[in-house]
């Protein structure tokens, strides 16, 4: 956890990318957390359900359910993400699945770098509650 949130201008001095990368972490940690707290008890349940919610095509659909909900400012950074241009993309996803998936992870990295948890948690109910 962060002791404090980053400033306006240490988030504006990182690459999109970056940001993602800490999205895609918290993203899986929210994950795993909620299969343990729902009752996934044993590891290789838990690494299997967590699989098929923290890949880019299940990404992508999470994705699709936030767009709507987004304020301006989460919207940029979703559009960042989605625009950013990624070394690779896994064979396991298309281009626009992986696209959306890091626009989620950039969003999520966003959002958690800028001290902003009740936020992350309401989205990450929109995506989860179903799905879990």
């Amino acid at each position: 956890m962060l002791s404090s949130p980053l400033t306006d201008s240490q988030l504006a001095s990182l690459g999109i990318l970056a940001v993602a990368s800490v999205g895609d972490s918290v993203f899986d940690l929210m994950v795993r957390a909620r299969l343990c707290a729902d009752g996934t008890a044993r590891a290789e349940d838990l690494h299997r359900r967590r699989v098929e919610l923290v890949n880019a095509r299940a990404q992508s659909v999470a994705a699709q359910k936030l767009v709507p909900l987004l304020s301006e400012e989460e919207s940029a950074v979703f559009r960042r993400g989605r625009n950013a241009q990624p070394g690779s993309i896994p064979p396991s996803a298309s281009r626009g699945e992986y696209q959306n998936a890091t626009a989620l992870e950039a969003l999520f990295g966003w959002l958690y770098l800028n001290g902003r948890p009740d936020r992350l948690r309401e989205l990450f109910e929109v995506i989860i509650g179903e799905s879990a």
